[in-house]
């Protein structure tokens, strides 16, 4: 019993504890205690900005609002991989703003007021920003338009249009942040009259010397040793030079799924019969449909945009009529054949102009319509039919510029529309009184039907590449050592790709890897990956040979180049100084020369900062810039060998002149300016994540 006793009171708390643990488990539902480690976890976090963190929800939160604003200024919905990783870093550089830049110039002093913003917004000093978003017919600034926009937010139930407003404001309020920031470094970048002449002074001297060079060559030295203790106070020393960013190195073996010849004879053989009911096919949009992997486009083609598919199918198009039908063509293992639908004339883009009602008015664009056919512009209508006098005017003015890939669906027949003749067009956007007021590009147009039929890998041949793969995959048994083992045993290539960052999302020239970057990024060294299938047709056995963390690379990853370094410097002091032995004495060039088995080489007006010295070492532009004329040097180790040489003059010339002297230091101050927002990210930590989800 006093055992029990003595057990109880030593373990009293952690019995509670596990007990409280039960209750709490037993009580909160486990998927609520996974969201709040979750949310707790920097593994869930985008990135971090000035010490503060940034997660996925959130900004894609921002994302998902700037993808709004985009479909706004655009008319269009955000489509491709290219026009979304813009916007993620539109978001992006928004919270670096919001984190870092912006808090960074107000403990620098700036400020940018509420009367000042409106002033910037809607007042006497309008934003470059706003003033180029509301503009008239001849694309100035249109204070009436602006006012008449912001009249319409609070009759926008969408709310669209407030978001819209609030993006303008915002990036308003930092732009004049970053003009002021800015103007501290321009404003305070002062040159003087002696400093300018001083760099004139500088950059016009110029040098003629003779002088004779020994090469290092390419033979290494056995003789010369780089000590371990030697790299590693090199690397102390020099630590800063290399940080890094997180990478990997791997290697992978391949196995791209390619249809074998008796899949490419059941395909030739399916699409010559498909081929006979193309010719014949009446209803040619049904037909595709269900044949074809390219469906019935109703683009008008020129000559030339269908070589993008192939060269045959253009050439067809460009020298055949309407009704004609081409051969099959085969190009990288796709069948085309295609038929000429129709045909006209037509501009590449046109100018519209418009008056949109929403509602069913029918009245008032007819009317609309009346007082444009007989002469009154849209310019003076606009004033008639403002909003404010007329709710169910949504807006009126220029489109602008519309064209096959730039159109409001259901304005395609702007196109062929006749000039200056206004004419009524219903759209999901309400009733628009249109008129085309200029076209570009006209030319022969063609609607084509293109039936389309890739060979495609038999299930048979899916499975036989797979295995391939397993066979690799299993012969590694997920260890580095075996991967090496089985490559050379099945013949196979393993492709190298040293320092991948986490952003990569290709590999060689396939697309799409990041699920491989991603294995990589969260797999230990030495391991190899089952099979990762990427796009369906590539399958991937890769092994993560090394990791090289964030921060400041190992002396021991660095160990290779920092000896390399130190072998270069003890090989030209070497070198050096056997010349220096071979030559002492002597008190000509031409005496070296012969000693050293070379011949004296000249070379007039070298000037240290000119670019006519490119091409000469950096090393001995530098010395003899400043070398005293008539004097034979010691010899000076390079880069590339050993030079001797002599000074027979220095010169000032005119060629740098005042103005070159405040370009440069207007270049200068530039540079400074586009080094700010890296320094600012440098010193507030910013680390970005984002390459993790998308």
């Amino acid at each position: 019993m006093a055992v029990l006793e003595k057990i109880r009171v030593k373990l009293g708390v952690f019995i509670t504890v596990v007990i409280a643990l039960a209750l709490l488990s037993f009580i909160i539902d486990p998927t609520t205690l996974e969201s709040v480690s979750s949310s707790m976890s920097s593994k869930y976090d985008v990135g971090e900005i000035n010490g503060k963190s940034v997660s996925y929800q959130d900004f894609q939160n921002d994302v998902e609002d700037l993808t709004v604003i985009n479909e706004i200024i655009s008319g269009r919905s955000v489509q491709g991989e290219e026009q979304q990783a813009m916007i993620r870093n539109a978001a992006w550089q928004s919270l670096v703003d919001k984190y870092l830049f912006l808090k960074n110039a107000q403990a620098a002093g700036i400020a940018v007021g509420e009367e000042e913003l409106l002033a910037l917004t809607t007042g006497d000093m309008v934003s470059p920003v706003i003033a180029s978003v509301f503009t008239d017919e001849s694309g100035n600034f249109s204070k009436e338009r602006l006012v008449e926009f912001v009249q319409q937010i609070r009759n926008d139930d969408s709310g669209r249009l407030k978001t819209y407003w609030d993006y303008l404001q915002n990036t308003v309020y930092t732009q004049e942040f970053y003009a002021k920031y800015g103007s501290l470094f321009t404003q305070s970048n002062f040159t003087n009259a002696l400093m300018l002449a001083k760099s004139m002074e500088e950059n016009n001297n110029t040098t003629d010397v003779e002088f004779v060079m020994v090469p290092f060559g390419y033979v290494q030295d056995s003789t010369i040793v780089v000590s371990d203790s030697e790299i590693r106070k090199y690397y102390k020393e020099h630590r800063d030079f290399y940080r890094q960013q997180a990478s990997r190195d791997i290697e992978y073996v391949v196995f791209e799924v390619k249809p074998s010849a008796d899949d490419i004879a059941a395909a030739t053989e399916q699409t010559n019969a498909l081929y006979a009911e193309f010719e014949k096919a009446d209803n040619m949009k049904s037909f595709l449909l269900k044949n074809s992997d390219r469906q019935l486009s109703e683009y008008w083609y020129k000559a030339g945009e269908l070589n993008t598919i192939s060269s045959d199918v253009d050439n067809f198009v460009a020298n055949n009529g309407v009704g004609s039908i081409s051969p099959l063509y085969l190009k990288d293992n796709v069948f085309y054949a295609v038929k000429i639908l129709d045909s006209k004339k037509m501009p590449e883009s046109v100018f519209v102009k418009h008056i949109l009602l929403q509602g069913e008015d029918a009245d008032m664009a007819s009317d609309i319509l009346a007082q444009l056919n007989s002469g009154e512009s849209f310019s003076n209508l606009a004033a008639l039919y403002s909003a404010d006098k007329n709710p169910n005017v949504a807006e009126r003015g220029d489109i602008g510029w519309m064209s096959q890939s730039m159109m409001i669906p259901g304005m395609e027949s702007v196109l062929t529309a006749q000039l200056n003749k206004p004419y009524i067009v219903e759209t999901a956007y309400g009733t628009h009184i249109v008129k085309v007021t200029e076209t570009k590009e006209i030319a022969e147009r063609k609607q084509v039907a293109i039936l389309e039929r890739e060979i495609l890998a038999s299930k048979a041949t899916y499975n036989d590449y797979y295995s391939r793969a397993n066979v690799l995959a299993t012969k590694s048994a997920g260890k580095y050592e075996s991967f090496r083992k089985a490559v050379e045993e099945e013949n196979l290539y393993a492709h190298p790709v040293n320092k991948m960052l986490e952003s990569n999302d290709r590999l060689g020239a396939i697309d799409h890897t990041k699920e491989i970057t991603r294995w990589a990024f969260e797999a230990k060294k030495g391991k190899v990956s089952n099979i990762i299938t990427v796009n369906n047709n590539y399958f991937f056995v890769v092994a993560l040979k090394d990791i090289h963390k964030e921060g400041y690379a190992t002396v021991e990853e660095v160990a290779p180049r920092i000896k390399n370094i130190l072998y270069a410097e003890k090989a030209g002091e070497k070198k050096a100084a056997e010349v220096a032995e071979k030559i002492a004495g002597l008190t000509t060039m031409e005496a070296i020369a012969e000693a050293l088995g070379t011949t004296v080489s000249t070379k007039d007006n070298i000037t240290f900062a000119s670019l006519t010295s490119q091409g000469l070492d950096p090393k001995f532009i530098g010395a003899v810039s400043v070398a005293e004329p008539g004097v034979i040097s010691k010899p000076l180790a390079g880069t590339i060998g050993v030079y001797v040489y002599k000074v027979t003059g220095h010169d000032t010339g005119a060629f740098f002149t005042e103005d070159d002297a405040k370009n440069r230091n207007a270049q200068m101050a530039q540079y400074s300016i586009q080094m700010l927002m890296p320094v600012m990210m440098e010193d507030g930590d910013v680390k970005d994540n984002r390459a993790r989800f998308y």
